[in-house]
């Protein structure tokens, strides 16, 4: 089976470069319904499903390779040898913005910018580092995630989403987390926060955005002020948006920078 068989990789648009999106964990591709499109008029725009999500292959499923991101990251640049990219944007919402970074480092040639919605390198606390959660607090998570999955998808969706007076995006990031299997699940959160990539920011060569929200409880503006200071060729943009999801929250400021940026 081809990576775009696989990948349920979706293409529209006839630029010449390619912009790549790529969903977070427990998501799909349409989460990215509100911002792919308006780039079609000057972009081929590609959007796609990790193994275990939408309509991906999941019998392509490998505990053992997806138990690093790099796993991941080698889809993507699967997915990116197949549709030809060379020079493209690659656009990733939260620990995608990881797994673009490690995609990039593999083929530099690929992309020559990366757009970074939410990132973090670590979610774990560290010395002299804040990424937000102590390693009790990730264990607990994925303790509870394991035990209870759709428990753990009811109260994370909307806490993850932010923005209480907009039930509906809470209700939406639930709802896509109990479509997942729960084996890739809990293998895709142990791989992502436990996933520590804060030596690798240096080393990126791409042109780099940094879009970030207030009160984003998964990657706070330290994190993303960190990811802007150790990215050699970076900048970031403070959204007037609020919770870890401005592209189904906020795409019209997620597009707008976006524009901005590419």
């Amino acid at each position: 089976m081809s990576a775009i068989e696989k990948h349920n990789v979706r293409t529209a648009g006839s630029g010449e470069r390619v912009m790549l999106f790529a969903h977070g964990f427990g998501c799909d591709q349409t989460m990215w319904r509100h911002v792919a499109p308006r780039f079609e008029n000057t972009f081929k725009v590609a959007t796609f499903d990790y193994v275990g999500a939408g309509g991906s292959d999941t019998s392509a499923y490998d505990a053992d390779k997806y138990a690093t991101l790099e796993g991941y990251a080698a889809d993507i640049v699967e997915v990116g040898d197949e549709l030809g990219i060379q020079g493209g944007i690659f656009v990733g919402h939260s620990v995608s913005a990881m797994i673009g970074a490690l995609a990039a480092l593999q083929r530099p040639a690929m992309f020559s910018k990366l757009v970074m919605v939410g990132p973090s390198p670590r979610y774990i606390d560290d010395t002299d580092y804040v990424g937000g959660f102590s390693g009790d607090d990730i264990e607990d998570l994925l303790v509870s995630l394991k035990d209870n999955p759709l428990a753990w998808s009811a109260s994370m969706g909307p806490a993850i989403v932010g923005n209480p007076d907009r039930p509906e995006f809470g209700e939406e990031l639930a709802e896509s987390f109990c479509k997942l299997d729960p084996e890739i699940a809990y293998g895709f959160a142990r791989a992502t926060f436990t996933s520590d990539n804060r030596a690798d920011l240096p080393k990126i060569t791409a042109n780099t955005l940094i879009l970030q929200c207030r009160d984003d409880i998964i990657a706070s503006q330290q994190v993303g002020e960190y990811v802007r200071d150790h990215i050699p060729k970076s900048k970031m943009v403070m959204l007037d948006a609020s919770g870890h999801c401005p592209n189904l929250t906020a795409p019209d400021q997620v597009s707008a920078a976006i524009r901005d940026f590419v």
